[in-house]
């Protein structure tokens, strides 16, 4: 895994061209607490809703995340649902000079009702598709391959994400394929679910997944000989370089036209929580480790670990460089720390929350941690599915509490409690109060102590849609109480 590690800061050094289907996804969430009196359906009452990147968007969004460059090019439509794709992928650093925007044709939007169960356990429970998979005019498509082939000049790695939405054409795509080529460009393609890949032919690597591959090579794939004869046939009727198919939880399998196949597990096994999006962000990676000059084992292994990350989460969420080091580290036995600062902290529980899951903040200063805090701590992870504890800084705390205080200093408080399972992040906060903190983080519960007065930033949280919950501490003596009876056995001194 060390090597990996090392070729992650390549990845940054990609320059990538990305044409297919663009999509808008949108996500209406809720709570689901009764089942519709007029028909035996779940009432969704809805909470919140967002719009994300979907198709093509994911692997721009996923490469953006790498740190690589991306230029896109494809075809959405001129209404608002293509305006707010275009704001989604410049947030995520992509170029988009290269997308048409087309009066009369609509900007493809899925449209994605996900109930809460119990408040915190996201469950799609449909979907609804609003596009057209008509083929793009002559002169757009012509238009498009133009705007290509004048960017070939500025980027190492061609990618052609194919969802069948009427961008990648068999009239056109050969044609994108055969430009890149013809200016020594690796192309990599993510396969339409399609029996023909003809429109493929000249590629460098082709990457189906397991079903997509026994379709259009005809064998169904049971086991390695199978693997082999269906890999084989995929390049043999692209005349691709290589093959890679992936597998789920099995991993990928490489076959490479001069040297064979051989299968490249995951490391370790995965809870999956939803598959959508980890195609793409294993073909973005894949994509990436090529262009920055990795073997096709390397880079399908990078992209390996990428998928199994993305399959834990709910919808896609791209994976960055941090998170790839940091899951490569745990992987070898280094424990990523959880000690963070306030950026880290931020893009940690961003990311978190767009995964589906439920934010749980508490603060303090958790001087002479003891087991009434450790017990509050569970109850406080129990509300949801990442707990934060925010600790007051020592000059905080001195401000707070007075010149005697903290007993024990900020660092050490934040590594004991870092070392409780319980406890997702620890940072500390140098001002009087986490307010700020709040703010930048709008947790979705705010839990504090059941002896706690007022509570400082109730309503700014019950105004962003949180909650706050006051829990009793259970068997807890104050820090004063222990520093007294500490004192009281060694005679005060």
């Amino acid at each position: 895994m060390r090597h990996l590690i090392a070729a992650v800061d390549k990845l940054a050094a990609a320059r990538t061209a990305l044409i297919g289907d663009f999509i808008l996804d949108r996500y209406v969430y809720g709570d689901v607490e009764r089942i519709n009196p007029e028909a035996p359906v779940p009432v969704l009452r809805t909470v919140r809703d967002e719009s994300r990147v979907g198709g093509t968007g994911n692997v721009a969004a996923a490469l953006g995340a790498l740190g690589a460059q991306v230029a896109c090019f494809g075809v959405i439509g001129a209404d608002d649902a293509g305006g707010d794709l275009i704001a989604l992928l410049d947030a995520a650093g992509a170029d988009t000079a290269g997308l048409l925007r087309l009066a009369g044709r609509p900007t493809p939007v899925k449209t994605r009702y996900v109930g809460l169960a119990q408040h915190r356990n996201a469950q799609q429970m449909l979907r609804v598709d609003d596009e057209t998979v008509e083929p793009a005019p002559p002169e757009v498509r012509e238009r498009l391959r133009a705007s290509l082939k004048a960017a070939l000049a500025d980027v190492d790695v061609v990618v052609l994400a194919d969802y069948n939405k009427g961008v990648l054409t068999d009239a056109l795509t050969p044609r994108l394929i055969a430009d890149a080529v013809g200016a020594g460009k690796v192309v990599v393609v993510d396969p339409a679910c399609i029996a023909d890949y003809g429109r493929y032919r000249g590629a460098t690597v082709i990457k189906p997944n397991r079903f997509e591959a026994a379709l259009a090579g005809g064998v169904e794939i049971t086991d390695e000989a199978t693997l082999e004869a269906a890999a084989g046939k995929l390049v043999e009727i692209t005349g691709a370089a290589a093959a890679v198919i992936t597998l789920d939880r099995e991993g990928a399998y490489v076959y490479v036209a001069e040297s064979g196949g051989r299968r490249i597990p995951h490391q370790c096994p995965r809870a999956v929580y939803e598959v959508s999006g980890a195609g793409d962000e294993t073909l973005a990676v894949l994509a990436a480790a090529l262009a920055a000059g990795c073997g096709y084992d390397q880079a399908v292994e990078l992209a390996n670990v990428a998928g199994g990350i993305e399959v834990e989460r709910f919808g896609f969420v791209p994976v960055s460089r941090a998170e790839l080091v940091a899951e490569l580290r745990r992987m070898i036995g280094l424990r990523e720390d959880k000690v963070v600062g306030r950026r880290q902290l931020a893009e940690a529980c961003a990311r978190r929350r767009s995964a589906g899951e439920t934010l749980v903040f508490t603060n303090g200063c958790f001087d002479l941690l003891h087991m009434g805090h450790v017990r509050y701590l569970q109850q406080a992870r129990r509300l949801g599915s990442c707990l934060t504890v925010a600790i007051n800084s020592d000059d905080s705390v001195r401000r707070l509490k007075g010149p005697g205080r903290p007993v024990i200093g900020a660092g050490e408080r934040a590594e004991m409690l870092a070392a409780l399972e319980c406890v997702d992040y620890v940072t500390v906060f140098d001002e009087d109060t986490p307010e700020p903190l709040l703010a930048l983080l709008k947790p979705d519960v705010l839990a504090k102590g059941g002896s706690t007065g007022e509570i400082v930033g109730q309503g700014y949280v019950e105004s962003c849609g949180g909650k706050v919950v006051k829990l009793e501490l259970v068997d807890g003596l104050s820090t004063t109480d222990i520093i007294n009876k500490i004192l009281s056995n060694h005679g005060g001194a």
